[in-house]
């Protein structure tokens, strides 16, 4: 009779950050009843950005909360779709996760940073910082969505590759069109400033998606 071995990868520290991910939305509720609730009314209604965004405050405690939740959401699905496609990565690098995460702040910080110092040298800051924040916020929303697909995925069902890039592919969609109304709330601002925003655009939207991809694959 031939033994087939099989290994075993250790979930704990993955539940560890799973019940982390929970505390923080908790506490978000906690703290902040009102703006966690117009929050999730976001696919509904603008309602939290005319209210509770009013000023764009990004630094906001109840913004840096859901972006630690999104930061280690979106590293751990990016976690699990390596270790499905690629799994001699993860066991050639046992500190896989920690360098998606590093890398995932790193670029996200880099990105958000440029973009503050070009709105800042086109003298269109009021714009860049309400797209940031709406931009943000969606994105904060949209973490969830990873959030419930890891406890899915890791602890109910494991997914095949083709199931990951479906999820994928709705995350896009949803991104898309997250994008999309924050482009039509700010219509007027942006057609004053047309020329620098497509300059914006292009320069630090899709630029820097494209060296990404072609940096990893």
């Amino acid at each position: 009779m031939d033994y087939i071995e099989r290994n075993f990868v250790s979930q704990d520290w993955i539940i560890v950050l799973m019940v982390i991910c929970l505390v923080l939305y908790a506490l978000a509720k906690y703290l902040y009843p009102k703006r966690f609730e117009e929050f999730i009314m976001l696919p509904i209604t603008n309602k939290y950005f005319m209210v509770q965004g009013r000023n764009d405050e990004i630094n906001h405690p109840f913004n840096l909360l859901l972006l630690v939740t999104q930061v280690v959401s979106v590293s751990l699905f990016i976690f699990l779709l390596i270790r499905i496609n690629s799994p001699k990565v993860l066991q050639e690098n046992p500190w896989l996760f920690l360098q998606i995460c590093t890398g995932y702040v790193v670029f996200v910080g880099i990105k958000f940073a440029i973009e503050k110092i070009i709105g800042n040298i086109f003298s269109i800051d009021a714009l860049v910082n309400s797209y940031l924040y709406q931009k943000l916020s969606y994105r904060n929303l949209i973490a969830i969505l990873f959030f419930m697909a890891n406890l899915v995925f890791y602890f109910v069902y494991l997914p095949s590759s083709t199931v990951l890039l479906i999820f994928v592919l709705v995350v896009l969609a949803l991104n898309s069109i997250a994008l999309f109304y924050s482009y039509k709330t700010n219509g007027n601002t942006i057609m004053r400033n047309f020329l620098y925003f497509i300059l914006y655009l292009c320069a630090l939207e899709i630029s820097p998606y494209i060296i990404l991809y072609k940096t990893l694959v």
